[in-house]
């Protein structure tokens, strides 16, 4: 079970990501983590007739990919949360029609992973769950359509735009195992700036993000240097010098930060403006480098945070400000008391 000190939940016996899996676009293959994923295709269209149906088809190959990593079938999952950028969340449920496991569709934006990940460790520490797969995805081409213009419009991009990930990220979390493990789940609380901009996603979402780590920090009595790394996602160029700027005035200088759109790809060589983006950015970033990291034992103890804005082409079109929102989980490489044990 968990403990609740303030808006964070500490569990005295970390559940465990078992399996995880990463699947790629093109333009992920062509970046600094391509190695790290499970699998990578050279067209984004997966061989469907539309963009939406190909977002299904990758975030279906990362579902399938965790498990057979993990030597499961899908009848010994006790629940699939699963979420991404479509309208009422159709690649997800599309992903899921026909497989005959329950469904928790959820929808926070670029910050799906996280709030996938934090609420599947919460029901495996309370015994809810055997298993719990958390799932999420985007897609560049799909994203563009339903959020600004379609390709074929061939809409110059601005500086502070972010280009959206074509990836999945998937993993299975369980009470008991052999790691990574969830320590710490903080729940952000939304934010809302003024940022009326859709092509500046990463200032909308930094105040959700410092929020958030201030908030876990008050609740545990942390401090940053205590972590290898603390990590973004997907905040880019822009975001990540209003987060530094906005958590220095609170007295916070972060020297083991590091964003998921930044990582994602390559800013030399690829021409995704102010960084990456997506609900499958930071999933992927996690699954394809994160967690491998953790347990090779190259990182020992990590905070991992999603950030999503809670924009619609309605509320953009209306003219709406952009509201952010954070959620954060405490990752480690190993068991907490197993080291104290030890």
């Amino acid at each position: 079970m968990a403990t609740r000190r303030g808006d964070t939940l500490l569990f005295a016996k970390p559940p465990t990501i078992a399996a995880f899996g990463a699947v790629g676009g093109k333009k992920e293959g062509e970046g600094p983590l391509a190695a790290g994923f499970d699998l990578l295709f050279e067209d984004n269209s997966l061989q469907q007739d539309t963009w939406e149906k190909a977002e299904t088809t990758l975030q279906r190959h990362c579902l399938e990919l965790t498990l057979q990593k993990a030597q499961l079938t899908l009848d010994k999952v006790s629940l699939v949360l699963a979420g991404d950028l479509q309208n009422q969340c159709t690649a997800s449920g599309y992903d899921l029609r026909g497989l005959d496991v329950p469904f928790a569709g959820l929808y926070g934006a670029c910050s799906t992973m996280a709030e996938g990940l934090g609420l599947a460790a919460c029901l495996a520490s309370a015994g809810l769950v055997d298993r719990a797969l958390a799932l999420t995805s985007s897609h560049f081409c799909a994203a563009e359509r339903q959020f600004r213009t379609p390709l074929e419009y061939g809409g110059k991009r601005t500086p502070t735009a972010q280009w959206t990930a074509t990836a999945a990220g998937c993993c299975l979390v369980q009470p008991v195992g052999n790691g990574p493990f969830v320590r710490a789940v903080t729940f952000g609380r939304v934010r809302d700036y003024g940022v009326t901009d859709i092509n500046n996603m990463g200032a909308a979402m930094a105040p959700a993000a410092a929020n958030t780590i201030l908030q876990y920090l008050r609740d545990t009595g942390a401090r940053p240097g205590q972590f290898d790394a603390i990590y973004t996602g997907d905040l880019g160029l822009v975001g990540t010098r209003l987060l530094h700027e906005l958590l220095s005035a609170e007295g916070i200088e972060l020297t083991n930060h590091a964003d998921c759109g930044l990582l994602l790809f390559d800013q030399k060589t690829q021409q995704v403006q102010a960084g990456g983006s997506g609900a499958g950015c930071s999933a992927a970033v996690l699954c394809a480098h994160i967690l491998p990291e953790l347990r090779a034992g190259r990182l020992r103890r990590v905070l991992f945070l999603s950030t999503g804005a809670l924009m619609s082409q309605t509320t953009f079109l209306q003219k709406e400000s952009i509201p952010g929102i954070a959620h954060l989980v405490e990752l480690a490489g190993h068991d907490p008391l197993e080291e104290e044990t030890a």
